[in-house]
């Protein structure tokens, strides 16, 4: 079939077709293209911040100094993602992904030439920050706008098939976040280990300089509308978007923060129970054993029932994962522990697809793009937050006492969840 936007708008092919699934129908929506590109395109992301952290480590042999570089790449792309955002939904998204690609890539190259300059003058640590935060805040946000994408081509149907549609392409969109998220630091610890600590970051900026611009020139971004806003034009909800983001939009965005601090909290727990039962390094392979389950999850959310509307969806999720995450003081062994995880992450997943579902739903017109990358950065923020408490908690009070944290989210969650249906129905009245 022809990757092209002919093909994307007018399948027949149902969601309960005999071609094939529900996710058969994403290619003819976007095009073949779109998937893989998708993927690949957001995985420098996911090499950025671990990458950062080896590479001015090694160079400068300061755990302090490689660990602040990695949190100044995380503080700038919770700070750059939303303004790219809202400049994607003002200017299209295929000029800013161009210009963020261009300027990520100088920027990384920056990081990996002043990281070099610590070996021989380490009074080059200004440098190494700076470079580092620019990185951080002109990074891509693929995964944000490629949700946006799907949006605008799901919208274009009957009522029925875009709902299913969306929440597939949701669901894909999840499992890629999860995909990229654990093969990302899997990719630069082999390669720094075994050829080059400079090396995963130099293929961090060739692939977001070759993969980001066909991202970005990908016939999809057509689908998505820009809203210039003309002096002339002021409707209500025009209006609205020019004083601000309306307060709905708060409750996902803090779930997202709540999202990022248990999986920062979760992470400094793990190490912190791996380091007592075997070795701390093994804490990433404990914590992709959920990552794994949670991408699964994520995709079992396009075959759930229409009539499970978004908030039951999210309570019922989150309810859940408080639920199982007390499960996560009970183990005494590594075995124990990769059992927990592995169930664990079941409602992870549909938590992550119902919020950005949410974010979608009570995102003003025009302001799809800052929403968008907005839930994004508070994964960012709740991860530097959750890794902070759950890091200090383990050091001061032991594991389990960090293992409260990612429990304390998740119940957060659930609490927010409630206040999601209460906006989705006053937005339906």
């Amino acid at each position: 079939m022809p990757d092209s936007p002919a093909t994307s708008g007018s399948s027949s092919a149902g969601p309960g077709s005999p071609s094939g699934s529900r996710f058969a129908r994403l290619p003819r929506l976007a095009g073949r293209s779109f998937l893989p590109l998708g993927i690949f395109a957001r995985l420098p992301l996911a090499m950025l911040t671990v990458g950062t952290l080896t590479l001015v480590t090694s160079n400068s042999s300061s755990y302090a100094l490689g660990g602040t570089a990695a949190g100044a790449v995380g503080i700038g792309s919770a700070l750059g993602a939303p303004i790219l955002g809202t400049l994607a939904d003002r200017r299209g998204q295929r000029p800013v992904l161009l210009f963020a690609a261009a300027l990520n890539t100088a920027a990384v190259a920056a990081l990996i030439l002043a990281a070099a300059l610590l070996g021989t003058s380490g009074g080059f640590t200004a440098g190494v920050l700076a470079a580092a935060f620019l990185s951080g805040a002109s990074c891509p946000q693929v995964g944000p706008l490629a949700r946006v994408r799907w949006m605008a081509l799901t919208s274009q149907g009957s009522a029925p098939d875009n709902r299913r549609d969306l929440d597939t392409a949701l669901s894909y969109e999840s499992t890629a976040d999860e995909i990229t998220f654990v093969l990302g630091p899997a990719l630069v610890g082999i390669l720094a280990s075994l050829l080059a600590p400079w090396l995963p970051l130099a293929l961090a900026a060739a692939m977001t300089i070759t993969l980001v611009p066909a991202f970005a020139t990908h016939h999809t971004h057509r689908a998505v509308p820009v809203t210039r806003r003309p002096a002339g034009e002021r409707t209500s909800e025009q209006g609205t978007a020019r004083r601000g983001l309306p307060a709905a939009v708060a409750v996902p965005v803090v779930a997202m923060v709540c999202m990022g601090t248990f999986f920062g909290s979760a992470q400094a727990a793990l190490s912190s129970f791996s380091a007592q039962y075997a070795t701390s390094e093994i804490a990433g392979l404990l914590y992709a054993v959920m990552g794994l389950s949670s991408a699964a999850a994520a995709l079992s959310v396009a075959y759930w029932p229409q009539r499970f509307g978004l908030s039951w969806r999210w309570v019922a999720s989150a309810a859940l994962m408080a639920a199982l995450a007390a499960l996560l003081l009970v183990p005494a062994s590594l075995g124990s522990m990769v059992l927990v995880l592995l169930i664990l992450g079941l409602p992870v997943g549909p938590v992550m697809v119902t919020v950005f579902a949410v974010g979608g739903a009570v995102a003003p017109a025009g302001r799809l793009g800052t929403v968008m990358t907005a839930l994004a950065s508070g994964i960012v923020a709740g991860t530097a937050i959750g890794s902070a408490v759950g890091g200090r908690l383990a050091q001061d009070h032991g594991y389990s006492a960090a293992f409260l944290v990612p429990a304390c989210a998740a119940a957060a969650l659930a609490l927010l969840g409630a206040a999601a249906a209460v906006v989705l129905q006053r937005r339906r009245a």
